[in-house]
């Protein structure tokens, strides 16, 4: 069940145009010496950024209650650590943002209860936003969302980091998914990790529920007709101890981008410092081209609960150089994802979508830079006018 919620954007800029022209105006002349100021609205602070409102996605009837050990009262705001949610954690930063907006818009339209799924927002300390105004801005455009932004300390990864095949696979913030277990609050200890380019067609909760077998930390859709060697340099292949790295099991190529994770088993395995370990040797001797994938992938390849291909149809981006467009692999098809160089609403913004691209579209909730002038255009008109007649009855 949903509810529609629409709501009036006044952009910030909207209270000093007026003054500007109040200044300039006859009327200032007759000693009126304030100036009616308010707060910023969150659809005036929303509207910065371009963004519309989402609609209000509620529970059913059949959704779960609390859980039996919860404090959680009815129209609050869940607690992390309430054992009925749903955890979801993806990044959140300023080149990304649209991306993010619509991976979370998508998994709340086709949620069954999407009043338990709270989002982990993984913020860089440093980003060209800030943390407390991407909180913000989340709010505005989700106003019943449950989410928290942790932020993540970019100095704990950045001398680990090696050059990469493309510079945006060597941003600090795409190895936050390593730092999971420490990041997020102890009492979470599992987590469906979510890229930002990516949108979710299916209910999140057939993703939640899968079995991890009692000896795998993760799971996620493999592809083992994959040329796993690939991914790794001849330096790796030709070294008889690297080349011995997966003595015991059969590794299969899988997708960091969507992960069904056991933070209890990652935290307990201390995987987090067996993925730096890789990334440590390879700052000494290059064994891979790509970022954040192959360290995850010496650490876990033939170890990972394999889930349907139908969660991660990947690659919709093309490659890391070209980024061309794709079509779908065959199967159903519950998550799509713009992995690779191209990404939907730049080809969209640009006027040359791939066909895939347009599917991306209906959870976009970015107006657009001509939309959001248009409006801004018509509140700045609508708010002078208002505040004229507010000011004529000062005179009369």
């Amino acid at each position: 069940m949903e509810k529609m919620v629409f709501s009036w954007m006044c952009p910030l800029s909207v209270q000093v145009v007026s003054l500007a022209l109040l200044l300039c105006s006859p009327l200032m002349c007759l000693g009126i010496r304030t100036f009616p100021t308010g707060p910023v609205t969150e659809p005036d602070f929303n509207s910065l950024f371009g963004y519309s409102e989402a609609p209000d996605y509620r529970n059913g009837v059949h959704c779960p209650k609390a859980g039996p050990f919860s404090d959680h009262q009815p129209g609050k705001s869940f607690s992390a650590c309430d054992p009925s949610l749903v955890h979801v954690a993806m990044t959140l930063d300023a080149e990304y943002l649209r991306g993010s907006v619509a991976a979370v818009h998508s998994v709340l339209r086709h949620a069954s209860c999407p009043e338990h799924v709270f989002f982990h927002f993984i913020a860089a300390e440093f980003d060209s936003v800030n943390p407390r105004v991407l909180t913000r801005l989340v709010r505005s455009i989700f106003p019943s969302l449950n989410f928290k932004i942790h932020i993540f300390r970019e100095d704990s990864v950045v001398n680990l980091i090696s050059s990469s095949i493309r510079s945006a696979l060597e941003n600090p913030l795409n190895y936050a998914r390593n730092y999971l277990g420490d990041i997020l609050d102890s009492c979470v200890n599992r987590v469906i990790y979510l890229d930002s380019d990516l949108v979710l067609v299916d209910d999140v909760m057939k993703l939640w529920e899968v079995k991890l077998s009692e000896e795998r930390a993760i799971g996620a859709p493999e592809y083992c007709h994959a040329n796993f060697t690939k991914y790794f340099t001849d330096n790796f292949w030709s070294d008889p101890v690297l080349s011995r790295a997966f003595p015991s099991r059969k590794p299969c190529y899988f997708n960091t981008g969507v992960m069904v994770m056991d933070l209890q088993k990652w935290r307990e395995g201390n995987y987090r410092k067996k993925i730096e370990n890789w990334m440590e040797l390879q700052r000494r001797n290059r064994i891979y081209e790509l970022g954040s994938l192959p360290p995850f992938l010496l650490v876990f390849g033939g170890n990972v609960e394999p889930i349907d291909h139908r969660w991660n149809q990947h690659g919709l981006g093309g490659d890391n150089v070209a980024g061309s467009c794709r079509s779908l692999h065959p199967g159903p098809v519950s998550l799509l994802h713009w992995s690779g160089k191209g990404k939907p609403w730049v080809r969209l913004d640009q006027n040359e979508p791939c066909p895939l691209d347009h599917l991306w579209k209906p959870y976009d909730l970015y107006m657009g830079k001509s939309r959001v002038q248009h409006h801004q255009h018509h509140v700045q008109s609508r708010t002078v006018s208002s505040n004229l007649v507010g000011y004529s009855s000062y005179l009369f």
